[in-house]
């Protein structure tokens, strides 16, 4: 079945540039995305929860991937009028919807680390130290 982008009326394309879906795909596939929707799979949390949950997360990177992720509609953010301020988060029903593709990702790479380490350790080319130095060596 084909969708229909609602506001431009052409059908939902994530190869093209100029479709919506595109800037989705790009929000939800982002590493830090992707951990924290795992993450909350397990009920709500607070920042400070999710902060120590995702090492090597920064301040900044956190909180611009839950604002990203509460404007898309998949976490949800509420804030206790407490002093200090409590704040949780946790996913939407959308966001739930989400977490089943996140978590069969993940707990594919965890399965199959070893086979990809071998692989890196075969290869001609120095081990990347993150995705986008492999993305960016498959660009003509």
């Amino acid at each position: 079945m084909e969708t229909t982008v609602e506001s431009s009326g052409l059908p939902a394309d994530v190869y093209s540039a100029k479709c919506p879906t595109r800037q989705v795909l790009d929000h939800i596939s982002g590493k830090w995305t992707i951990l924290v929707v795992d993450a909350l799979i397990e009920g709500t949390l607070r920042y400070t929860d999710l902060r120590r949950r995702i090492e090597g997360v920064s301040q900044k990177m956190l909180t611009q991937t839950l604002r990203c992720l509460e404007t898309d509609g998949f976490v949800t953010r509420t804030v206790y009028p407490t002093i200090p301020p409590r704040v949780e988060y946790a996913l939407t029903d959308l966001g739930h919807s989400l977490a089943e593709p996140i978590t069969s990702l993940r707990q594919w790479t965890e399965a199959h680390i070893n086979e990809i380490e071998r692989a890196r350790a075969r290869s001609n080319t120095a081990t990347p130290t993150s995705g986008r130095e492999c993305a960016a060596s498959t660009v003509a």
